[in-house]
C-alpha cells in the first residue's frame, strides 16, 4: 500500500510539475479517478500528505483548492520520477496536452469577493501565470449579486480586458 500511495502522490507532483499555473483539487482528482488509479478519499489524503510535507502549496479561492508544486517537491520528483511508468507518464502527457486551455483557463483567472466595512462588495479579478501576478484588479459594486456576476464573467473577459489595459496604458 506505501509503494501504491508514493505513486498516487507522484503523480500529482508531476502533473503540477508539467503545467505553469496551478491546478484544482477538482482537476487533478478527475485524471486519477477518470483513469481508475484509485478512489476520491485516497487523492484527497495523497494532496493533503503533499501539502502538509510542503511539496505543494495550497491557495483557496471561492471554495476551490488550487495546487501549486513547491521547489521542494521539484526536488522530490526529480530523485522519485522513474517511479512512475512510462505509461503513466504518457497518460498524464497526453491528458494535460488535450485539456491545457481548459486547465490553465480555469485556474489562472481567479475572482473571489468580499465584503468590505462600509457594506459593498470588493471583487478581487486576477490573471497568473506561474508565480507571477499579471494583473490584479479590485472593483467595488454595491450588491452581493453583482459581486457574483463579475467573478463569474471574468475568466471569459479577462484576457481582452487584459489587452484592452495594456493598449491604454502603453
Amino acid at each position: 500500500m506505501a509503494d501504491t500511495f508514493t505513486l498516487y502522490k507522484l503523480i500529482i507532483l508531476y502533473m503540477l510539475d508539467k503545467v505553469r499555473f496551478p491546478l484544482s483539487n477538482a482537476q487533478l482528482s478527475e485524471f486519477i479517478l477518470e483513469k481508475e488509479y484509485t478512489d476520491y478519499f485516497t487523492v484527497q489524503s495523497a494532496l493533503s500528505d503533499l501539502t502538509e510535507t510542503g511539496f505543494l502549496k495550497m491557495n483557496t479561492v471561492r471554495n476551490t483548492s488550487l495546487y501549486d508544486i513547491t521547489e521542494e517537491g521539484r526536488k522530490t520528483l526529480s530523485y522519485f520520477q522513474n517511479r512512475i511508468s512510462s505509461d503513466i507518464r504518457e497518460e498524464i502527457d497526453s491528458f494535460l496536452s488535450e485539456h491545457s486551455f481548459e486547465l490553465r483557463n480555469e485556474t489562472s483567472t481567479p475572482a473571489d469577493y468580499y465584503r468590505t466595512p462600509e457594506g459593498d462588495y470588493a471583487v478581487r479579478c486576477r490573471v497568473l501565470e506561474r508565480d507571477s501576478v499579471l494583473i490584479d484588479l479590485t472593483v467595488t459594486v454595491p450588491v452581493k449579486e453583482q459581486a457574483e456576476a463579475v467573478c463569474s464573467h471574468w475568466r471569459n473577459k479577462s484576457q481582452s480586458l487584459y489587452a484592452f489595459i495594456m493598449k491604454e496604458l502603453l
